[in-house]
């Protein structure tokens, strides 16, 4: 009988301690950028429809900020009312059109601080080094993608800045696409 209460009481602690490491892993600031860069490759590796983008639902709204996951469906609408590309035109976790990942780097780079950190990802695509830097902000006790920095032709690229661009048309401006 003791025995058993002792076994009881061992399995209920490592319940709870496991509980409480996956809490902890998910609190991390890089937590969103890791798990965008497994949906990353796994679209990469896929070979027909169906494996969407980090930025994409069913994704989108588990690692990005609700505002950014805003401007990111107002992008795909207007692609999807227009026929044209919209303001996102290459894979901001890439840096590019294409690419590939490999030898994957995630760390933080500026410590959380008012709900706020930053995080890079560096990794080798096409025999040439990228990083990619995270602005992160803590949401409903959550951590999530905020904005995505990509370096092009010598100057930072803000995701979030040119998804607040304009659009030509689009329902969500009153002004419909016509295609």
């Amino acid at each position: 009988m003791i025995v058993r209460q002792g076994i009881r009481r061992g399995i209920a602690a490592g319940i709870v301690l496991a509980a409480l490491i996956r809490t902890a892993a998910a609190a991390e600031p890089d937590a969103p950028v890791r798990e965008g860069y497994r949906v990353t490759v796994r679209s990469l590796a896929a070979t027909g429809p169906g494996v969407q983008p980090p930025w994409r639902p069913p994704h989108r709204d588990r690692l990005f900020s609700r505002s950014l996951a805003a401007l990111l469906a107002r992008d795909d609408r207007f692609q999807d009312e227009s026929g044209d590309i919209g303001h996102i035109e290459a894979d901001p976790f890439l840096s590019g059109q294409d690419g590939e990942v490999k030898s994957l780097r995630v760390a933080v780079t500026a410590e959380p601080a008012d709900g706020r950190a930053e995080v890079a990802a560096r990794f080798v695509s096409f025999g040439k080094p990228v990083t990619v830097r995270f602005r992160m902000v803590e949401e409903d006790s959550a951590w999530r993608i905020d904005d995505i920095v990509n370096r092009l032709d010598g100057q930072d690229v803000s995701v979030r800045q040119a998804l607040s661009r304009p659009y030509a048309c689009g329902s969500f401006m009153g002004k419909p696409c016509r295609r």
